[in-house]
C-alpha cells in the first residue's frame, strides 16, 4: 500500500525521551501514514526556541512539546495558530488531572525526572552489573540479579537484559549450549528470578542464518539445522520444566513487550519474598 508522510516536531526542554515514545506509540496505529521526525532536545534558550520556530516554519505539521516554562508555551502555541499547525502539550492533561487530585500546582523544572536521584545510580549500577554478566561471563554473584534469563543462542537474551537495565533490574543471561553443563551457582542462587526464553525453530534459523552470513562462515552446520535447533528448543523447555523456571516465548514479542511480561513476573515474585 501507498505510504503517506507528514512532518513531526518534537519540542522539549529535556531530551526529548517522552515525546519520541509517546508520538511512535500513537504513529504506530496509522499503517498507511508515517512521520518525519524533527526532534528538538534541550531547548532551554531563546535563541533555541527561535530556531525551532524557523523548522517548523519551514516544515510545517504536528507540534507536540514538553516545555515546562509558561512563556515559551505561549509563544510556540501561537506560532502554531498562525500557521495553521495542530499543537499539544503532551504533559498538560497528565499535570492537569495530577493537580486536581493532589489540589496543588506543579512545580515547573525542565528535565525534572532526569536528575542524579538514588533511582538514576541504581540504573547506572543495574547497567554495569548486566554488562558484565552477559553471556555467562563472570559468575560468582549471580544471587546479587534480579532476573537471570537462560536460552539458546538468538533467544534474544542479551538486549533484553540491556533494557530491563535501563529499568534499573540487575540481569544476567546465561546461553543453554549443547553438551555445556549450567553453571553450578545457579542451583544456589535464591533471590532472583529465573526465566527461560524461547521462539520458534524457524525464527532461530533464520537469525541464525543471517547471523552467519554477516559473519561469512560455514552454513553447513548443526547451528542452523532445523531439527538441531528444534531439539535445543525441546531441551530447554524440558529443562525449564523441571526447575520450575517460567518460559516466555519471543517468537512474535518485541524486546519491549519480552520485558514487559518479565516485569510482570518480577512483581509477583518479589511478593513472594514481602509474605514471607
Amino acid at each position: 500500500m501507498p505510504r503517506n508522510y507528514f512532518h513531526l516536531h518534537l519540542v522539549s526542554d529535556a531530551t526529548g525521551e517522552t515525546l519520541i515514545a509517546v508520538s511512535r506509540a500513537a504513529a504506530a496505529q496509522y499503517e498507511t501514514v508515517s512521520a518525519i521526525e524533527h526532534v528538538y532536545p534541550l531547548v532551554r534558550s531563546e535563541a533555541q526556541l527561535a530556531r525551532v520556530l524557523a523548522e517548523i516554519e519551514a516544515s510545517p505539521g504536528v507540534v507536540l512539546y514538553t516545555l515546562v516554562e509558561p512563556e515559551w508555551q505561549a509563544r510556540l502555541e501561537a506560532f502554531c495558530g498562525e500557521l495553521g499547525c495542530p499543537c499539544l502539550s503532551v504533559l498538560q492533561p497528565v499535570l492537569s488531572l495530577f493537580q486536581s487530585y493532589l489540589g496543588q500546582a506543579s512545580a515547573p523544572k525542565p528535565g525534572a525526572q532526569h536528575v542524579l536521584n538514588a533511582d538514576y545510580f541504581r540504573r547506572i549500577d543495574a547497567m554495569n552489573y548486566t554488562l558484565l554478566h552477559d553471556d555467562g561471563q563472570l559468575g560468582g554473584d549471580l544471587d546479587s540479579a534480579d532476573v537471570i534469563l537462560v536460552g539458546i543462542s538468538r533467544t534474544s537474551k542479551t538486549p533484553t537484559s540491556i533494557y530491563l537495565a535501563n529499568r534499573g533490574i540487575k540481569t544476567a543471561n546465561i546461553p543453554l549450549v549443547p553438551s555445556v553443563p549450567l553453571p553450578a551457582e545457579l542451583d544456589r542462587v535464591k533471590k532472583p528470578l529465573i526465566i527461560g526464553l524461547v521462539a520458534s525453530a524457524d525464527r532461530i534459523v533464520q537469525i541464525r542464518q543471517n547471523r552467519l552470513l554477516s559473519l561469512k562462515a560455514d552454513e553447513e552446520t548443526p547451528y542452523v539445522d532445523p531439527q538441531a535447533v528444534a531439539d535445543e528448543i525441546l531441551q530447554s523447555r524440558r529443562l525449564c520444566a523441571r526447575r520450575g523456571w517460567p518460559v516466555i516465548d519471543v517468537t512474535r514479542r518485541s524486546i519491549e513487550e519480552t520485558a514487559a511480561a518479565i516485569l510482570d513476573l518480577l512483581r509477583d515474585h518479589r511478593m513472594k519474598f514481602i509474605a514471607t
